[in-house]
Order: structure tokens, then C-alpha cells, then sequence
């Protein structure tokens, strides 16, 4: 499950890599909320899906991992940008304070 989770944490960065040159070009700035050992999903179950800022950590919980798991199922790797997971802000909310990462 770890390993999933790297294969997409690397196809992220890697277009995350090619937005940071982007940005600099256009002296935009990346978020500044999302810091060193964590990273971004969206809780795209829903209404209006919600944004999370995930401490590495976090991959040590099987709830996440599961939720990781059901995102490869739903969306495959192909997903660019924040990685989506399939579930409700309040589920992940939940997951997330169980896990001490909120």
C-alpha cells in the first residue's frame, strides 16, 4: 500500500515539478500551507470537494491507506494535481483526527 502510495506522491511531484518552473516563470508562488513532510488531497466525495494538507505520517494509517487504495480503483494514476480520494470531508476528517494528523 506504501508503494501506491509513492507511485503517486512521485507522479505528483513530478508535475508538481514542472509547475514549480511555471510558477517561477510567472513569479507566481506555491502554497505556502502545504509544507515540508506533507501534501495535498482533495475529499472529492460530495457536494463541494474540501482540500486537506496531509502530514506524511498519516501513511502509517490503514483508514488512509484504504482510502488511498479505493482512489488507484475510482481514478487510476492518472490523476494530475492534488490527488483525490473518494470519500466525504467528514470521513477524511475523521481518518485524520484517529490518526492524531489533523
Amino acid at each position: 500500500m506504501v508503494k501506491l502510495f509513492i507511485r503517486l506522491l512521485q507522479r505528483s511531484l513530478n508535475l508538481h515539478n514542472i509547475d514549480i518552473d511555471k510558477e517561477h516563470s510567472n513569479k507566481e508562488k506555491l502554497p505556502h500551507d502545504v509544507k515540508e513532510g506533507h501534501f495535498a488531497v482533495f475529499a472529492a466525495k460530495g457536494e463541494v470537494p474540501k482540500r486537506f494538507v496531509v502530514n506524511l505520517r498519516c501513511l502509517t494509517s490503514a483508514a488512509f491507506l484504504r482510502l488511498l487504495e479505493q482512489a488507484e480503483e475510482e481514478y487510476g494514476f492518472q490523476q494530475k494535481g492534488v490527488l483525490k480520494i473518494p470519500c466525504k470531508a467528514e470521513e477524511l476528517e475523521k481518518i485524520l483526527q484517529d490518526s492524531k494528523e489533523i
